[in-house]
């Protein structure tokens, strides 16, 4: 008993403790690689983005004027847009109640992330869920298409939470605009040695890199699946490395 006692102590300790920040921007890294893959996949599927916010409010100004190019189109980016905030929220809320850079915090968002693409990949591979690729009519409107843009919405909200709970706002994972914005108004842009600038080209570097692998595997495969089962391993990954990583001194 007093050795269970032990084991479970010896747990909580290990996950209550707060991880090092330094170097975890490589971790955020393929955050941003993931979003390139996801968005680029699910837009080629479904006409909306599930990370890329901006984006899904333009195409909800459009369906005002009905130029959406689907028909309730704006419903699904409308959709998108609602699940992300709503993602933001729960896990925002989870980061401070757990303690936002506590190693069981940070492995539990990135479990829940791994897991919900992994439920959206396995519902889409097993015909549950029409990836729409194949449609061959546009003026059909199909809702079992909004089950995969409220879970994926909901999970890249956990990307971003992470990134700023860990200090690196410069690594949205999830937005582009602002941090092009912000590379080329940093006043030290053309210093040899100027981090924040270092990881924001890598990070628009590996979000398109994301985005054309996405859309080649998709046009190659004709579906969606592989894409989602290989973010959903990258969000494992992630998560199993929180495990290892280095305690704040």
């Amino acid at each position: 008993m007093e050795q269970h006692k032990k084991a479970f102590l010896g747990l909580s300790s290990f996950l209550g403790n707060e991880v090092d920040p330094r170097h975890a921007d490589l971790l955020l890294f393929t955050c941003c690689l993931s979003s390139g893959l996801v968005d680029s996949t699910i837009y080629k599927a479904y006409n909306t983005f599930v990370s890329m916010q901006t984006g899904n409010t333009i195409f909800v100004g459009l369906g005002a004027s009905n130029q959406n190019p689907r028909p309730y189109g704006w419903a699904r980016s409308l959709t998108s847009i609602g699940c992300f905030v709503i993602g933001c929220f729960l896990f925002a809320r989870l980061s401070r109640i757990i303690g936002a850079r506590r190693r069981g915090s940070l492995m539990l968002s990135f479990f829940i992330q791994a897991i919900i693409i992994v439920i959206t990949a396995a519902l889409v591979q097993g015909g549950v869920v029409s990836s729409a690729l194949d449609d061959s009519s546009q003026s059909i409107t199909r809702w079992d298409q909004e089950v995969p843009i409220v879970l994926l919405s909901l999970q890249s909200a956990g990307q971003i939470v992470a990134s700023r709970a860990l200090g690196f706002n410069e690594i949205p994972t999830v937005v582009i605009t602002s941090l092009l914005c912000d590379l080329m108004s940093d006043p030290k842009l053309f210093l040899l040695r100027n981090e924040k600038r270092d990881r924001r080209i890598i990070a628009f570097v590996l979000t398109l890199i994301g985005a054309i692998i996405g859309g080649w595997v998709t046009k190659a495969t004709g579906d969606i699946a592989p894409i989602l089962w290989l973010s959903a391993g990258t969000k494992f990954i992630v998560a199993f490395a929180w495990g290892f990583w280095k305690t704040k001194a």
